[in-house]
């Protein structure tokens, strides 16, 4: 299974962040700084670092499969959730899964995912204790089939979802890295404005990403 240990992101409001994942999502804080800070979240830590020049991102977080309902409760008393074609759960047939998406402070494009192939239930009602794991990553690119290229050189990786041409998903439930044309498509669920944002990655894949290239960091 692909891990996501740590995810690296930059963001213009790095106040408004931290206390958005630690206040409103109740996140535990693993360290701060005037200028960054990291959150655990499950297995994952999820770290954002100040720049002025920030733009957004779209990234998931796991949580367990028979808890969608709950954490849409939880979720809607703390945030707006976003509208996807009149609901607000996204039903993927394909993946076995069910979503949720809403903005953080940074407008980045946060998703509750409950992938039930996955089989990770609990009886224990929904809060932040339940997110299991970072586990999807978006990047943007004008050349999907170059990007996918750089990664596999880095370490083999298995397609999960779909091709070469506007969108396709490399990893596997544990991980994905969504790879988008960013001059195709738009992001899911409400067609937010696609930009290719610097982002570090550790786990499975350690590497960063410019903005358009791939470099390992091994």
């Amino acid at each position: 299974m692909m891990k996501i240990e740590e995810l690296i992101l930059e963001t213009t409001a790095i106040e408004q962040q931290y206390e958005f994942y630690t206040q409103i999502l109740n996140l535990k804080v693993v360290e701060k700084s005037t200028t960054s800070f990291s959150i655990k979240a499950g297995t994952s830590i999820l770290t954002f670092k100040y720049n002025k020049n920030a733009k957004t991102y779209h990234f998931a977080f796991n949580i367990p499969a028979n808890k969608i309902e709950e954490a849409l409760c939880w979720l809607k008393e703390r945030v707006v959730v976003m509208d996807v074609e009149g609901k607000p759960i996204a039903n993927f047939k394909a993946w076995n899964a069910v979503a949720i998406y809403f903005y953080d402070k940074a407008n980045n494009i946060v998703e509750f995912i409950a992938r039930k192939n996955l089989k990770q239930e609990t009886k224990q009602r929904f809060d932040s204790s339940q997110i299991l794991n970072v586990s999807e990553i978006g990047i943007p690119t004008s050349n999907i089939e170059l990007l996918y290229s750089e990664i596999n050189k880095i370490k083999e990786i298995a397609i999960f979802d779909d091709g070469f041409d506007r969108f396709c998903a490399l990893g596997d439930e544990e991980g994905l890295f969504i790879l988008i044309d960013k001059n195709k498509k738009k992001w899911y669920p409400q067609d937010d404005i696609v930009y290719s944002s610097p982002f570090e990655i550790k786990g499975t894949f350690n590497f960063k990403f410019n903005g358009e290239k791939i470099e390992s960091t091994l």
